[in-house]
């Protein structure tokens, strides 16, 4: 073997490995790289104008946290899934959209987050701690008066959410197709297998049997609108995709379209529900 070729094959062994070792370190330590939480210390007291009062989620071995914002006479409750950094601290800033159209909003902290307690381990740990939380909501609101919203990395488990239960509404935010979609355009030369949070919103969207919006920015650089496109051909009748020109990624719930339009078609639909049940 000619020098030349020795080196050659010391390159490629060495990169493989050195790939490998990117691969596993990858899989071990992804959720730094999905999930950026803004940890709050358990005695510090939010500051919102709005009335809130703070939720404590039991999981057994850790205690999640939560605000509940109420609205006066209130016709329902928002179910509100966050984005991949901050806390409530933060996304509670954005509540008075919907308590000024008379909703109360629950956001919940995952672990880690805020004062939330543990850290993400897994898709089934984060998933299970969503349905509980959810589960402690139902027992202070009638299910057919609860809208799922997520927005975000919050899409897919609000999707899952919808599909293995039966609230109003569900209303998603610049959602995903899948997570594995997103890594495959974000990071191409990596193998979409060692995801541990695939978090397949296509795969929950086609079992959702309440009323669907989509919400999705066609500027957004995150999230690439196309996501929602292909969420859409999975529609059933009566399901809506809207496209809000000129918005990105972030602060869409401070657009006025998206207002505009969440009033028109969302809060509509409900009240539309709402007077046949009467």
């Amino acid at each position: 073997m000619t020098r030349v070729k020795k080196y050659i094959l010391r390159v490629v062994m060495i990169s493989s490995l050195l790939y490998i070792g990117l691969c596993v370190t990858l899989y071990f330590y992804q959720e730094h790289i999905i999930f950026f939480p803004n940890k709050i210390p358990p005695t510090y007291t939010y500051d919102f104008e709005e009335n809130y009062q703070e939720v404590w989620i039991d999981r057994g071995d850790v205690q999640l946290n939560g605000a509940l914002f109420k609205a006066e006479n209130s016709k329902g409750l928002i179910f509100f899934l966050h984005g991949n950094g901050g806390s409530i601290a933060g996304w509670g800033k954005t509540v008075s959209v919907y308590t000024d159209m008379n909703y109360d909003v629950f956001i919940l902290d995952y672990r880690g987050y805020g004062k939330s307690e543990g850290e993400i381990q897994s898709q089934d740990q984060f998933l299970e701690d969503i349905q509980v939380s959810y589960n402690q909501l139902k027992q202070h609101y009638d299910e057919e008066d609860i809208i799922v919203l997520g927005y975000s990395i919050g899409t897919g488990p609000a999707t899952w959410l919808a599909a293995n239960n039966q609230p109003e509404q569900l209303v998603l935010q610049a959602p995903y197709y899948s997570l594995k979609d997103v890594m495959k355009t974000t990071y191409p030369f990596l193998p979409t297998t060692i995801l541990r949070y695939p978090f397949p919103t296509y795969q929950y969207l086609s079992s959702v049997t309440v009323p669907i919006t989509i919400f999705h920015g066609n500027q957004d650089k995150v999230i690439h609108p196309n996501s929602s496109d292909r969420l859409a051909e999975l529609f059933k009748s009566g399901d809506l995709l809207i496209k809000l020109s000129n918005q990105g990624h972030n602060r869409m719930t401070n657009s006025l379209k998206y207002l505009q339009c969440f009033k028109h078609h969302v809060v509509k639909k409900g009240l539309s529900k709402l007077k046949k049940k009467e």
